[in-house]
């Protein structure tokens, strides 16, 4: 989805803040059942519920893609329709085809468009990403709490850095087939990856059946009174009072239980906001990365999207993986971890604070970014009609840009002022420009090619920077990705573990997945100088943004969210360091301190952990 959302994007005519929404939807689906599937389904053979969720990610793929078949050919906007259904080889003068056609050029597609069903085909993508969601919410917090109940506890952190990376393979081969690149409005095969990955999810899900319920515990692992609980109540050597039924009443009782437990641990609570405000910052970030390269680059949706796989993402996975590895090598406990993790990430985002420095000037655009004689004008002056393309009548909503030899791009060859036309297609050349010969630099031909003129060198130069950055960042934020997710589980009491999991990622997808690509998107649309038109004459997905305001507020709006957690991390990392330093501490509800626990416990430390009391004999983070 991330990186097909710019294609779906322009596909549908959306903004910004609506494409966001569409890709926030996913997280939607996982808001609706996540907190009782991490619950009950560790009751249940997780296992096949997992197997049950890869189906429903398939189907959910499937509805994805499905727009596509029931969709005409995608008609972007363009002056050139007339002029391509004329012959091949005549020249073709923009200012005279605008002047006979321009009332029937913008007026004939509305003939038919408020009848046309497919503008409101993107909600199928909505609901397909929706189910997407929920067949993916047993995947976490149910796959990694089987795998910590049946595994060597010191080999956790290398399973769970090992899983992640092999999770960045989809945005890495999540990239589209190119035709025509470096145009705005160029719609790649947005389609087929969804189903590539509905093939995927449905083939995954057939060994998942086929998995036991449990497993036995390697020899040598150690095991609490806490886990022999668990063990117990998923089947081994059960008591015939275990056995029987119980009552929906008990089981939501219990679960009311277990969450006021888990949420009423004050260090269990400071992570998680310290954590919310981390993914708000990411998965805004990463939402509009491909966008903010083309925009701020002039790199085209392919290759910014193949740039991501690999150059980011590799990198990420790295470092995810060696995270598992240090952890298991140098034996972390819960302070180590933590201490690691926020280093790791404030290394991370003092990398990322440098791609202020790296960005890019505004395309120089006649009566938006410049004025037709190049010099730059103020976003309120500017105006798409001057003295030179007066004598053409152009339609000003239409984005048909073309490349002036001054290097200057203008909205359309009519708004150029070009008189004559030669070749066809991507090959179309345009002569006897009359705004290039205003240019006060300028002294060459007054010809024009398609599509918007390149950026500079410069610009070129800081995309290299920009890429180092990333790679550099990317790597630091993954190292401590491993040890940060082992705390949200790490401490935790067995049974409530995929709880915890579940919880976790409840929080991040309703407070941080759902609002953050929205938000970010309106914030977005803000910079917008150049709407395009849907063919009946509404504002359809923006075909130009301000370079300058653009950086600043994708990267500004990312740091102002992630700066803060900082300070909440300090305040966690100094509760867990001084509970689980006093050896003396007294035993109080709801992550107050208590009494020692036993040394065998499943944290590998001395202390009581918080948030129970002596009577249940509990632990949680």
């Amino acid at each position: 989805m991330k990186s097909s959302i710019t294609q779906i994007e322009r596909r549908f005519d959306l903004t910004s803040s609506v494409a966001g929404l569409v890709d926030g939807s996913f997280e939607m689906g996982n808001l609706l059942v996540i907190a009782f599937v991490s619950y009950f389904g560790a009751k249940l053979h997780r296992p096949k519920v997992i197997a049950v969720g890869s189906f429903a990610m398939a189907l959910g793929c499937f509805l994805s893609a499905m727009p596509h078949f029931f969709m005409g050919y995608y008609k972007y906007e363009t002056t050139s329709h007339t002029a391509a259904s004329a012959s091949l080889n005549s020249s073709i003068n923009p200012c005279s085809l605008h002047q006979d056609v321009n009332d029937t050029v913008l007026e004939v597609p509305r003939a038919g468009c408020e009848k046309e069903p497919t503008s409101y085909m993107w909600i199928y993508i909505l609901l397909g990403n929706m189910l997407r969601g929920i067949g993916e919410t047993p995947i976490t917090p149910l796959g990694i709490s089987y795998l910590d109940d049946f595994a060597k506890e010191e080999n956790v952190p290398v399973y769970v850095g090992f899983l992640h990376p092999i999770a960045m393979m989809g945005p890495m081969f999540g990239w589209s087939i190119t035709i025509t690149p470096q145009d705005s409005r160029w719609v790649g095969a947005w389609w087929l990856g969804f189903l590539i990955g509905g093939v995927l999810s449905f083939l995954s899900a057939i060994p998942f059946c086929f998995l036991p319920k449990s497993l036995k515990k390697p020899e040598g692992a150690k095991k609490d009174k806490a886990s022999h609980r668990l063990l117990e109540n998923m089947g081994n050597k059960l008591s015939p009072e275990k056995t029987k039924p119980r009552k929906w009443s008990a089981m939501l009782k219990d679960f009311y239980n277990s969450l006021k437990k888990v949420l009423g641990n004050r260090m269990y609570f400071t992570f998680l906001c310290c954590s919310l405000l981390q993914f708000s910052s990411f998965i805004g970030f990463v939402t509009y990365k491909p966008k903010y390269m083309e925009q701020q680059y002039g790199q085209s949706t392919s290759k910014s999207n193949f740039l991501i796989g690999v150059t980011s993402l590799p990198p990420v996975g790295l470092g995810i993986f060696l995270g598992g590895l240090i952890m298991k090598k140098y034996k972390m406990g819960i302070i180590a971890a933590a201490k690691f993790s926020f280093i790791m990430s404030f290394l991370s985002y003092a990398m990322g604070l440098l791609h202020f420095f790296v960005g890019c000037d505004n395309h120089m655009v006649a009566g938006m970014t410049v004025s037709y004689e190049g010099n730059p004008i103020p976003y309120h002056n500017n105006s798409l009609f001057s003295e030179c393309n007066s004598h053409c009548k152009c339609a000003s909503n239409v984005w048909d840009p073309v490349c002036g030899a001054n290097g200057i791009t203008y909205v359309s060859a009519c708004l150029a002022g070009c008189g004559t036309s030669v070749g066809h297609g991507q090959n179309t050349v345009f002569h006897n420009c009359r705004c290039l010969e205003i240019s006060s630099s300028w002294t060459g031909n007054n010809s024009a090619t398609l599509g918007p003129c390149p950026k500079s060198d410069d610009c070129s130069r800081n995309f290299i920077y920009y890429t180092v950055i990333q790679v550099i960042g990317g790597f630091f934020y993954a190292l401590g990705a491993t040890p940060s997710f082992i705390l949200t589980f790490r401490c935790v009491q067995p049974e409530l573990k995929a709880l915890a999991v579940g919880l976790f990622t409840l929080v991040m997808r309703m407070l941080a997945g759902i609002p953050a690509p929205v938000y970010f998107g309106a914030a977005i649309d803000r910079t917008c100088l150049k709407w395009g038109s849907t063919s009946c004459g509404k504002r359809g997905a923006c075909r130009l943004y301000d370079s300058n305001a653009h950086r600043y507020v994708y990267l500004g709006l990312g740091a102002l969210l992630r700066g803060p957690s900082f300070l909440v991390a300090i305040i966690f990392y100094t509760m867990i360091k001084k509970h689980f330093q006093n050896k003396n501490s007294t035993p109080v509800e709801n992550g107050q301190e208590d009494a020692a626990m036993n040394k065998e416990d499943n944290c590998k430390i001395k202390d009581r952990l918080p948030g129970s009391s002596d009577a249940e004999n509990e632990s949680s983070i």
